[in-house]
Formats: C-alpha cells, structure tokens, sequence
C-alpha cells in the first residue's frame, strides 16, 4: 500500500507541470546531452541504473543511491568520445555521506565539440584573396553542474528517497549561450534480493533563458542572407520525464553471482519513436545483467533505443543498441570499460573508461 502510495505520488509530481505547460510549444529533445549517460558501468548495461545505482554517480541516476555509499568518500571520472571522437563527453563526481541516514553529492558533466574553424573572414572580400591567418575556433559545449541529496525514510523501511538541483550551462561559441535550473526527485527501495526504483527528472521542468550575439549573428548573415531575421532571446523547456526500474540479485555457485534488471523510460513530450508511443506519452524499455565473481571481476550488457527503422525497400523492422562492458574492483577502486554501439551501421563504437575510487 505505501509503495503504491509513494509511485503514484511521483507520478503526479510529472503530470501535475506537464499538464500546465501542454498548451506550450517545448522541443521534443531539449537537453538531450543530460540523458546520453555517465560511467563505464551504466553505459555498459544500456543506461540502466534507476533502482540499483550506488556509488558517486547515483547523484546523476537516481540521487536515492547516494546512502548505499561502498565508503566515506566516494569519487568517480569518466571520459567518452561519440560519433569517431567528434563528441567529447567527461563527468567527474563527488559523493560523501553526512551521517548514517543522510548523504550529499556533487557532479559536473560536459557534453561538446571542440576546435570548430570559423571561416567567416577567411576570403578578404576587398581585395579578392584568403587570409589563413583569419581563421579562428570555437566550442560548442553543455555543462551541467548538479548537488545530490539524499535521506532514509523513516516511514518504510528500505526506502530512500533523493534530489537533484541542477544549473545549466550550454555555450555555442560567441554566438549564443543559455543559463537553465531545474529539479529531480527519486527514490529507492531494497526487498531482500530485489530493488526498486524511480527517478523523476525535470519534476517541475527546465527552464533555459537563451541569449545571443547580434553582432556575430549578424556577420554570420551577410554572408548568406542579408534579409534572414536575426534570433531573439527565447525560453526554452525540457519537460518531466519519468523513470522507472526493477532489479534482482541471484547468488550462483562458486562465488558468482548475477544481477538482471530493467527500466521503463516514459517521456511527456508527445509520440517519439520508441516501443510503446502515444501522442500523450512514450515508453521506452531497456534491460540487462551484470554477472561478477567475489565482486571483484564483471562482466556486463544491456540493450536499449528499440527503434522501428523503415529499409530502402519501404519494410519497417525493429533495431536495438546493445552494449557491453567489463569492470574490475579491488581495494576501493573500480576500472569500468564500456562499447556502446552508436548505429546499426557504425564502423567505430564508442569507447567509455571510467575510474572509480572510494575511501575512508
């Protein structure tokens, strides 16, 4: 009864913002680089984390993980590259616990490309000839700072509860750049060998306030189309998304033991291409299973993105993304390595490193 309570209760926290801003135009993929996923672990099961996450990075999946800290202090990097190295994506976290029914975290992400040429000026118009030395490079780069909070429950046992306060910094080299907030909310619950969670994100949606450069939107313009309308300040939103997850532990012979799990990522931004889809909401399920022996040695893979792909041939068929990933532990450190294929058709997968360290 006090589970149904709490999920229903999250649920309408999504529903509540989402139905006042429904008569508002909200892009479909606003702060996406929030959701591309951090640490060698989750990547390597398909981002699937929401009810089983424990370590610095809970703050970033699910911040109800945060009182399962292995240690006092708990540290976590990581460093990917997506789409052949174009993509840089880094995160580092910091987690600590405040006293046995309390903890705090904290984490930075960015999400960029980098070394982009600006060949504006390179022809001198005047005079008819290329000035190399003209060429100047710019970022464009998100970054999310995030401060983690969580408690134990004192009505249920087993459940945490957790959030996130988050600041938004995205930066289109000196054309644009934008400040946003916003607010996660989740909690998670441990039954003997299972594990229940749910991460509400954006609970009260995010706000963007975008600002841009005249002038250099200006320059940029005459040398296209002198009559295009220049941008204007705007707002953009990113609104509720809801994750749900389950997970179990299963104790094999000879010091194995496997874990299985899922999650149901459920979107309030109308039809997207996923399994279950409405113009209401989406649903989009992921699994997978982590076997280790003696917790020292694992071994991982996850599926996500099913898609309904339309061929050359106008059939429609069914892809999904799997993802592997290996990890080894010792001494309060942790080594994870992850492959997470990017497309079907994807030559070089990305690669995901990311060190864990925790201590007294």
């Amino acid at each position: 009864m006090h589970k149904s309570f709490i999920l229903l209760y999250l649920l309408l926290l999504i529903l509540l913002p989402t139905t006042v801003w429904s008569q508002i135009s909200a892009p479909k993929y606003s702060n996406e680089f929030l959701h591309i996923g951090v640490g060698g672990r989750a990547l390597g099961m398909g981002n699937v984390q929401v009810s089983f996450a424990n370590d610095a990075t809970a703050g970033y999946w699910n911040p109800a993980g945060l009182l399962r800290l292995p240690d006092k202090y708990n540290v976590s990097l990581m460093h990917s590259e997506l789409f052949a190295g174009i993509v840089k994506n880094d995160f580092a976290a910091f987690a600590l616990p405040l006293d046995s029914s309390s903890a705090l975290g904290f984490s930075v992400t960015r999400s960029g490309v980098d070394d982009i040429a600006d060949t504006r000026r390179l022809k001198n118009h005047e005079y008819g000839y290329y000035q190399y030395d003209s060429i100047q490079f710019f970022s464009v780069a998100d970054y999310a700072f995030l401060i983690s909070y969580a408690r134990k429950s004192n009505l249920i046992k087993g459940l945490q509860l957790g959030a996130n306060a988050k600041i938004i910094y995205r930066n289109v080299g000196a054309f644009a750049n934008a400040w946003g907030f916003g607010l996660d909310a989740g909690a998670q619950l441990q039954h003997q060998e299972w594990q229940f969670g749910v991460m509400a994100r954006d609970i009260t949606t995010t706000f963007n306030a975008w600002s841009h450069n005249p002038e250099e939107v200006r320059h940029a313009q005459l040398l296209v189309d002198s009559t295009a309308t220049l941008p204007k300040n705007t707002i953009e939103i990113t609104l509720p998304r809801l994750i749900m997850g389950v997970a179990r532990t299963v104790a094999l012979p000879k010091k194995f033991n496997l874990l299985v799990a899922a999650d149901l990522d459920v979107t309030f931004d109308g039809q997207r291409n996923v399994l279950i889809k409405s113009k209401v909401f989406s649903v989009d399920p992921k699994v997978a299973f982590e076997l280790n022996y003696n917790r020292l040695v694992f071994l991982r893979a996850g599926m996500n993105n099913l898609q309904q792909i339309k061929s050359f041939n106008n059939q429609d068929t069914w892809q999904f993304q799997p993802n592997f990933g290996v990890g080894i532990a010792t001494n309060g450190l942790n080594l994870d390595l992850a492959l997470s294929k990017i497309a079907d058709n994807a030559e070089v997968s990305s690669i995901i490193v990311s060190l864990g360290y925790a201590f007294d």
